[in-house]
Order: C-alpha cells, then structure tokens, then sequence
C-alpha cells in the first residue's frame, strides 16, 4: 500500500524507514541512507572553555557523534570558537551544534563558529507571556513577516557558509501566536516549525533537521506523526531528530525515552536521536545506541493491505484515544472496559511449594518511598494432573495478595481444567487442532474462568487462519475472550498486534487486547523490547493488560508498572519530570531531583517538575501539578500548574517551601515508613 499522504507510514503492518534527504553537519551525515547519529549535549558553562573541551572529550569517548552547546548570549556565542580550537587542539574533529532560545543575535555569532544551529521557533523572535489574545488573518500575516525579517538573516548566514539547521519545536515553549491560534496541541507544534520551514525554503535553504519535543511521549508522537504528514503533503523530505524532553533520570528517564523513540523508530521515523537525561552526558551514549542498533540494517517488510484502511481510520495521527473494548470477567480483577491496564506476572511453582514462591511479593515494591506496585494476575503453567494440586496452592496464594490467578494450558491438555479453580485460563492456540481448541474453549466456558487465547508468534498468514479458528469456538461457546500474542521480537510482535485488533469484526471488535513479551535478553535490553513493545502498543491506544516473561535478573513487576507510568497509561507513583541540564541551568540538577525525589517520591498520582532555567519551564510544566525552576542564581521559583506562586526562594528553603505547597494544596500523604 502506497503512503498517499493519509497517514504517516507506508503500512501500519510493515518496515520502512522513510526516505530522507541528507543533511551534512561537519563530517557527519543525518538522514538519507546514513545510519541513525546518537547525539548529546553539554552541561558545563559555555564560558568555561576548558570544563566544555573536557566534558565533550568525554561524550565523544562514549560515542556521541555531535556535541549540542548552550549559546545564551553572543559572548557565549562568541566563545564557541574557543571551544571548538581547544578541540581541535586534542585531535577531535566532532561537529558542534549551538543551542539558541530567546536571541537571534547569538545564533548570528555562533554559525560563524559551529557546524549547525539549533533554534526553537517558539522563542527564537516571541518571548512567551501566555498571554490570551484573538489573531485575525491579516494580524497573523503581520506576524509571520515579523518573524521572516527576524529569520532570514540566519537562514542566509547558514546558507553562505554551509551551516546546518535544526528547527526544533519544543511542546513546553510555543509561542502566544500558536498557542491562540492552533491550542496547546501536536497541530500548534506542527504549525510552529511549519512557519520557519516555509520562510527557509523560499530562500532556497534545505540543510535542515526538524524535531518535535515534548516531556509527555504520547505529544510527542503525535507530533512527529503529524509533522511527517503535513510534509508529505508539501512535497518536504527533511530528516528527523527523535527525543522525548524533559525525561527524568534512572528507569524512569530511560524508559520514557525508549518507549516515545522506538515507537517512531517502529514506524520508520527518525534519523538521529538524543536521550535527554537528569544526568551526566555520556551516560546518554550506551541507551541511545542501544535504541539504534535494533534500526542499522534493518530489513524492511512490506506489510500486507487487509484492515490497513481500518487501522487508519481508527488511529488518527493527531490524538490519542484507547482503544474502547469490552469487559472479560466484570467482577475482581477484570479486563477491559476502561479498567486500569493490568499487570499480569509468571510464577514458577510447584506442588510441594505453591505458596513459598508468593511470599516476597506480599511486601513487594521497588523503592523506599515509591509504594507497592504488585501483579495482578499471576500465571503458571499447568500441563498435566499431577499440577493440578499445586495450582490450587498456587491460586490460594495469590488470593492472599488480593490477585487473580490464571493457569497457562495448551488446547491439547484442556482436561486439566475443570479441577482447577482458576480465575484466569489462558489457553495456547496451535494450529492444526480445531477440534481441540474448541473442546478447550468450551471447558472454560463451563468452568467459569475468564478466557485469554494466546497466539503463536508468528508470520500473519499463519495467525489469520488460527484467529478464525479461535473466534469461531468462542461464537460456539458464547464466550468473548481476550486476545494475546506471546512474542520475542518487539517489533514484529506490535504489528502483528495491529493486524490482530484491526481483523477483529462482528462481535468480537471490541475483545480486550493483552501484550505479551517473553524474553531472555539482559536487563537493558529487556527494558527497549518492553519499552518497544508496550510502549508503542500503548501509545496507540491498544493494551488492556501487559505480561512480560523475563530472565531472574529482571524486575518483571517493576518494568511493566515503569512503561505504563513513562507512557501515562497507568500512574502508581510521583510523575517527574525534569530536564537534562545545560550551560543555562542554575543549580545542580541532579542533586535536587535526587533529592526532591527522597522527599516527594511516595505521592502517588503527584507530577511535579524540576526545571533548570526558564526556557522550557513554565509550558513544559503545563499539566505538572507542581514546579521547582531556577530563576535565578542560587534562587527559586515555585509553581502550582503553569502559574508562578512564590518567586525568588532562596535554595535552601525551596525543598521545604514546595513540600509546604503541596500540603497546603491537600496533595500530601505520609511515606509508608512513617504510616
């Protein structure tokens, strides 16, 4: 099926990375055929030449391919070009990118100095006051030629020396035009760049990047996603640079980062990347190398066209919506319907120890203040007789941990059934065994557990047929039943769970979806197939349950419970979100988000943001409930929403004064330590 400018990829069942122009940037290369560039950017004071040489040494050592530069004023600017001869002087020849917000008399003096520019459109000619105000069409053509009078005399800076461009919208800093006229939506980020990309092109300027940033994954997509359509309509073949801002720092910051960027990567989108952490730079290098390494060489699919129109009708680029399914076993721990995205969780166990293998989950949780986050439908499989005694242990068990219990048969071994007293059946379809599998369905329906089928993983010829087989025994048996692909290979696995929820007709539509991942890969990796997986399953709405199957060294629970918190779909702790540092931060964020995270960390439900400076702070904090910002020098700014409640607090009161303002907001419960 070819792209008619409808939707974003080529096939929602297939792999193709999307053809790009390529765009030079020193001695490297983003987009076209090259391979996907990971990239960073410093922390240091740009004054400090050399903490800048040194910390960029280092992020070049761990493999980052361009060095990304704050450059707040023109002296600032102005010192790059000591920066990049100090550089020069140890043998590194790394191309550098000028960060520019607020003054384009900066970005004047730093493409003198630098292989790119970085501007944001929400700032680069609008300084941002959330005023609310009614644009008519001429008074919004009397802006945008505002902004071309601002702009091109960078555009044609970079065109005479060679310099690249990245337009960079972030969703934290659009500008009062976009935000009167378009909301604060992926369209109004779409539209910002749009301005400036159309004024570049005009003056014949093409070395440009485009990215579409914001701290929640789910905007973040959409963006892109939108970004790619409204380019293909104008005939435009820019290259993309993925990242999710703003993501945190530990599981937390990587996970939201894998899971917003592989679901792009997943769909073709993307030729450079930057995980942006609350850390030190070169700790970014090992998890965006990992995201990329799956995409080098990637082979591509074509995907088949069955249900891809309905597919795309039913997941517009520009907005989110969950899928809406029925509700499988409405009472205790159900599936469906709106209800909470379940964790499911595999158990060994045996006859003689059904109960021992539960016990560490009575207290289970991740952290000393982040709460308790437990399974909810514990699984274990049962083939023969002599299990049945076992499960019944096992299931017992998991009644005292307030979870249901679900027992994993084959369709051949279905006469274990009645004698297990299971809330869950999860029944393994193979082909060739119809009359088993409908014998097996039916035994469920007379034992009165819900039903989950799980399809083999495997090529969508093969499981079409087996999903017929499968939904003609439920029709049988008056059953309708969950839905789960038991996969390996994140991406093969989400589109063959976009080909499944798109096949579903009559009255089985709406049958809830559970995805599932058995892996034996290490705890990173682990962590990108969930992420992948999950994420991008997600964030198109389809998933009313996660199972993740893992090796002993993976926190099963905890990950599943991280992916449905990093993509919004599920909250069970403190949401943060803060930035990654830069030469404009005014404290030493990692230090305060550790600890503001030791204070805050048990507030379940709770978004609060740690912001460095003021550039993306109050738009980034729109929907966070809470805000630490540096506004100045050892001095604080503290907001409730995007409004500024208590200004210049010296640092060593901030902690307790943010405390005070979510007490004061009825928002604050005692750490479990102390209830």
């Amino acid at each position: 099926m070819q792209n008619t400018g409808q939707w974003y990829a080529p096939n929602p069942f297939g792999y193709r990375r999307r053809p790009t122009r390529a765009v030079k940037v020193g001695e490297e290369w983003i987009g076209g055929d090259h391979p996907i560039l990971v990239q960073s950017m410093c922390t240091t004071d740009t004054l400090d030449t050399a903490a800048t040489v040194e910390q960029s040494l280092r992020m070049v050592a761990a493999g980052c391919r361009l060095v990304r530069i704050t450059a707040q004023t023109p002296k600032h600017a102005a010192n790059l070009k000591a920066i990049r001869e100090g550089l020069w002087a140890r043998g590194c020849r790394v191309p550098l990118v000028a960060d520019i917000h607020f003054m384009p008399e900066a970005a004047m003096v730093a493409a003198l100095h630098v292989e790119k520019v970085r501007i944001n459109p929400g700032n680069f000619a609008d300084v941002k006051r959330f005023a609310v105000k009614d644009y008519g069409d001429a008074e919004y053509a009397d802006e945008l030629e505002r902004i071309r009078e601002r702009f091109t005399p960078l555009v044609q800076r970079c065109k005479e020396l060679k310099r690249a461009m990245r337009i960079g919208t972030n969703h934290g800093s659009l500008s009062d035009r976009i935000m009167n006229r378009f909301g604060d939506s992926p369209r109004g980020m779409v539209e910002s760049a749009l301005e400036f990309l159309r004024i570049a092109r005009s003056l014949d300027y093409h070395e440009i990047v485009l990215s579409m940033k914001s701290s929640n994954p789910k905007v973040m997509v959409q963006a892109y996603r939108s970004l790619v359509e409204a380019m293909d309509r104008e005939g435009m073949d820019y290259p993309l640079h993925l990242g999710v801002t703003e993501a945190g720092d530990g599981e937390d910051g990587r996970v939201k980062s894998m899971a917003g960027i592989a679901t792009l990567l997943e769909d073709g989108l993307g030729d450079t990347l930057r995980v942006s952490l609350t850390e030190e730079p070169e700790n970014e290098m090992p998890v965006g190398y990992r995201i990329a390494r799956r995409y080098s060489g990637r082979v591509e699919s074509p995907g088949h066209e069955d249900g891809a129109a309905d597919w795309i009708a039913a997941h517009p680029t520009d907005a989110y919506r969950r899928r809406e399914t029925a509700v499988i076993r409405a009472e205790g721990l159900g599936l469906g319907g709106g209800r909470p995205v379940r964790v499911w969780t595999r158990l060994p166990f045996a006859a003689s120890a059904g109960l021992e293998n539960l016990g560490w989950l009575r207290g289970y949780r991740r952290g000393p203040n982040e709460g308790l986050v437990r399974p909810e439908i514990l699984f274990a499989d049962v083939s023969t007789q002599k299990d049945v005694e076992g499960f019944r242990l096992f299931a017992e068990g998991a009644k005292t941990l307030k979870a249901a219990s679900a027992a994993r048969v084959r369709v051949g071994d279905a006469s274990v059934i009645s004698g297990l007293g299971a809330d869950w059946i999860c029944l393994e379809a193979e082909p060739g065994k119809g009359g088993q599998l409908a014998g097996a369905v039916a035994a469920v329906g007379r034992s009165g557990a819900g039903l989950l089928v799980e399809l083999p993983d495997s090529s969508w010829e093969a499981t079409r047929p087996l999903l017929g087989e499968v939904l003609d025994a439920c029709a049988r048996a008056g059953l309708k039943p969950a839905l789960a692909i038991r996969g390996g290979n994140a991406g093969d696995s989400l589109r063959l769970y976009r080909a499944l929820v798109a096949s579903l007709a009559g009255g089985f539509v709406d049958a809830p979806v559970v995805l599932w991942l058995k892996t034996d890969e290490t705890a990173e990796e682990a962590a990108l197939s969930a992420s992948t997986l999950f994420g991008a399953g997600l964030l198109d709405g389809v998933g009313d349950a996660l199972a993740l199957e893992a090796g002993s060294k993976v926190d099963a629970i905890g990950l599943a419970y991280t992916v449905l918190q990093s993509t919004g779909a599920r909250i069970s702790r403190t949401e943060f979100i803060s930035c990654p540092s830069c030469g404009r931060t005014l404290f030493d964020l990692q230090e305060v988000t550790a600890a503001i995270k030791r204070r805050t960390g048990h507030l379940v439900g709770v978004k609060i943001a740690i912001m460095g400076c003021i550039v993306n702070g109050p738009g980034e904090m729109a929907d966070a409930d809470f805000g630490y910002v540096g506004g100045a020098p050892g001095m604080i700014n503290l907001y409730v929403g995007k409004e500024c409640v208590v200004r210049g607090i010296p640092m060593a009161e901030a902690e307790t004064r943010l405390v005070e303002l979510i007490k004061g907001a009825g928002r604050w419960t005692q750490p479990l330590e102390q209830v």
